[in-house]
């Protein structure tokens, strides 16, 4: 096999004419530059110098070899400079799954910023439901992904997975705009016992369980009229007076489209139901200036949206 490193001191020698400059060159002495030389025409069992007065010239197999020493060169440099570019966050990939409230929200600001400043990374988001797993990113299939939790002290992530907690996010009560307690805010949620609800959360996950724990917390099971699979479709139902339901704030942003013009908001108090949104991301490219760089930048989004 052919060792590079003695193909890339052939290379000086072709072009400079001598073993003398090419000692010059390359900081070695003449004789390192011979030995080299002659290790290499042993690994190619054949001469690719011969003397022309008192300098060298490439043989034929020589100058083959010398021309493919500069070809090799010139895809080390690139690969190294695509290394550089990769280790320092201006080219790659990264992959972002999210839930959709979160997409609605919190992604497209935080793609805008990172795009803007690293428009060489190319993004693969990702819309998933539910958002309370780290399937993902315990598995490798993703870099960031956005989930839910319960409010109140993080339980342990799972091994290998890195969690940064973005914004506690409270849910709303949606009302009909003739509700009986439209001009009470807060509304303690024991008031909204006998009310028919429709239920938002479907698939069963931990939005719907932090739910029902303000259900139970306010000593009632509410009674559930219809299944809706989302926000609007649930409010579409409050506006034509079917029930009441509750929001995630998030979900709930007027600039977004997603308030419908129909019903109104309410704080939720004795309890307040809370959803903690949190970050995911494999502790093995948490570090990474991409990964970094996408965490910061939904940091950012989240805190915009907190002072909202």
């Amino acid at each position: 096999m052919l060792d590079v490193r003695r193909m890339r001191v052939l290379r000086s020698v072709v072009t400079s004419g001598s073993l003398t400059a090419a000692a010059v060159n390359l900081g070695y002495t003449p004789s390192a530059i011979s030995q080299q030389v002659a290790a290499l025409e042993r690994e190619a069992g054949t001469a690719l110098l011969e003397k022309d007065g008192r300098g060298v010239r490439p043989t034929a197999a020589g100058r083959l070899l010398s021309d493919h020493a500069a070809d090799i060169m010139r895809r080390i440099g690139e690969a190294e400079n695509a290394l550089a570019d990769l280790r320092e966050g201006r080219t790659g990939r990264l992959r972002v799954h999210y839930f959709a409230t979160a997409g609605a929200a919190l992604v497209p600001p935080a793609v805008a910023k990172f795009r803007a400043a690293h428009p060489g990374v190319r993004l693969d988001l990702r819309l998933f439901e539910p958002g309370d797993a780290v399937d993902y990113v315990s598995t490798g299939e993703a870099e960031v992904q956005l989930i839910v939790r319960r409010p109140g002290p993080a339980t342990d992530p799972p091994p290998g997975v890195r969690l940064t907690h973005l914004l506690d996010d409270p849910h709303f009560a949606v009302l009909p705009r003739d509700h009986r307690l439209a001009d009470r805010d807060p509304i303690d949620l024991a008031e909204l016992a006998e009310e028919s609800w429709i239920d938002n959360e479907y698939p069963p996950g931990t939005c719907r369980e932090i739910m029902l724990d303000a259900f139970a917390a306010a000593g009632f099971a509410p009674n559930f009229v219809v299944e809706a699979d989302d926000y609007p479709t649930a409010q579409g139902f409050v506006a034509a007076g079917v029930g009441v339901t509750m929001v995630p704030r998030i979900g709930l942003r007027p600039e977004l489209g997603q308030l419908h013009p129909n019903v109104l908001v309410r704080r939720i108090a004795n309890p307040e139901p809370v959803r903690s949104i949190y970050l995911a991301v494999p502790e093995a490219v948490a570090d990474a200036p991409v990964t970094q760089a996408m965490v910061d930048a939904l940091i950012a989004a989240a805190a915009e949206l907190g002072s909202d």
